[in-house]
């Protein structure tokens, strides 16, 4: 079934619209997406690279190919530094960073890949107490 999914990154300066169904959603615990996102997983979401219409702030994204890594990528709002859209390093796929999406992209996560990188505080994150916003 084919989605049509708007994104945009924190500042809003880098939008674009992306088609599915989308092929993968992945949340990967390595140690070098934790670098990447701050957080203990990275959510990501894969397509074909046609899948993508830039609207604006293509330009302003910055990539970060880490040295001597097959796969591992960061592409990045220059403004706010928000995770956007990329091409794989070989160029066969598009990875979406899932909060980049503004929409419902109709698919969940399949995999908890690195499972074994998970941080040490992720479980205790998890069974701590819940707020729907900030604690007074």
């Amino acid at each position: 079934m084919s989605v049509s999914v708007k994104g945009s990154c924190l500042c809003g300066q880098v939008k674009s619209t992306i088609t599915g169904p989308f092929q993968r959603f992945y949340q990967c615990y390595c140690d070098r997406c934790q670098k990447k996102t701050g957080s203990a997983f990275a959510s990501l979401i894969f397509t074909t690279p046609d899948k993508i219409e830039w609207h604006c702030g293509q330009q302003q994204t910055k990539r970060f190919d880490l040295p001597n890594a097959v796969r591992f990528s960061n592409n990045f709002c220059t403004n706010c530094g928000s995770q956007v859209p990329y091409l794989s390093r070989d160029g066969s796929q598009l990875v979406i960073p899932a909060g980049y999406l503004d929409d419902d992209p109709e698919i969940r996560p399949m995999a908890n890949i690195f499972k074994e990188e998970t941080p040490c505080w992720f479980d205790e994150g998890q069974a701590a107490t819940k707020f729907d916003q900030y604690p007074v």
